[in-house]
């Protein structure tokens, strides 16, 4: 789920269930009328501070010539509030992100501010469209997109009625200009399997996912699991050559299913996360080579291999000031 943000699997959030008993009491009869949801400018707090390259105290890192320096992305979707978690279609048209006007306030408030969750964007002319909420229940939901296979959207959400309390997985699909047929991955995924972080492959029947370590690696790690056409195979671990004693999390896919991009921290002495890159061959994973450095995360590519990620900004006391979502162009 969005770094920095929507919680990991694993972290029980104490403070919803009482939110959701507290919001599912409201009366129907209440002849209030409802109050519009804010724009993503009015949401974000005046004191805000839109960040800039410029101003970047640890700006990202590229260690490959194959790509461009990253930048932020253009068109209307950074703002000095945080985008986070891009997911970008292979043709490189729809764009998806989770959003939160003031990366300080916590997510049992963030549930109830009518702005926070997946915003999405189509690429007209060349040219980002202004970005949209997207809402996929009326009922209280708190949302982060995960990957996009064609037209289906995989994402979590942390609403009443989960099958655990830190969040499940659900899938939608676009149709046209709409995002319909919403509906839980199931349980065997959210309960037996309890998945975090996903993404799968183009043709869907092969999923790379976080969770918690069970294999003695440490913190988390990154898991895969088959469709037989049936059902999701017993989960395996992508062992040592992958996971290591820190985190290994927020995978990206290729859709041939041979190229793996996840985060975990730096091991060439940068601060915060980094992305790494790795290939499946005969023999299993390559060694994960560190790509982008210096808090970036959520990585996610199109087609002609460009890279989409967050990057986070923070002041020298390593407080996080806000969020963007960065490119690295395929050169």
């Amino acid at each position: 789920m969005p770094s920095g943000f929507f919680l990991p699997r694993g972290i029980l959030v104490v403070a919803l269930p009482a939110l959701f008993l507290s919001y599912g009491c409201q009366s129907e009869d209440d002849p209030s009328e409802p109050t519009p949801a804010p724009t993503r400018a009015e949401s974000i707090p005046a004191s805000a501070v839109k960040q800039t390259p410029e101003s970047d105290l640890f700006p990202p890192v590229i260690h490959s010539a194959d790509w461009e320096d990253p930048v932020p992305l253009s068109g209307p979707v950074n703002t000095a509030g945080a985008e986070d978690a891009p997911v970008i279609s292979s043709d490189g048209n729809t764009f998806l992100f989770f959003f939160t006007p003031d990366v300080s306030i916590p997510p049992e408030q963030q549930l109830l501010d009518q702005v926070t969750g997946i915003w999405w964007s189509r690429r007209e002319g060349g040219e980002w469209t202004e970005p949209v909420r997207v809402k996929f229940t009326e009922e209280l939901s708190l949302e982060g997109p995960f990957a996009l296979e064609a037209d289906t959207l995989w994402y979590g959400a942390i609403r009443a009625g989960n099958y655990l309390s830190d969040g499940d997985i659900f899938l939608a699909e676009l149709r046209g200009n709409e995002w319909t047929n919403s509906r839980s991955a199931g349980e065997r995924l959210n309960l037996q399997y309890n998945i975090g972080e996903l993404y799968t492959s183009g043709d869907g029947n092969m999923m790379i996912f976080g969770r918690p370590d069970t294999m003695g690696f440490g913190g988390y790690d990154l898991w895969e699991t088959v469709w037989n056409g049936s059902e999701w195979s017993e989960p395996e671990n992508l062992g040592a050559t992958v996971n290591t004693a820190a985190n290994e999390s927020h995978p990206y896919l290729s859709a041939d299913g041979n190229e793996l991009w996840f985060n975990s921290d730096s091991r060439m002495g940068y601060t915060g996360p980094a992305l790494y890159r790795t290939l499946r061959t005969d023999s299993g994973w390559t060694a994960p080579v560190e790509m982008v450095s210096n808090f970036a995360g959520d990585p996610g590519l199109d087609a002609p291999g460009n890279i989409y990620f967050t990057h986070h900004f923070f002041d020298s006391g390593l407080n996080m000031i806000e969020a963007d979502v960065y490119v690295a162009r395929k050169r």
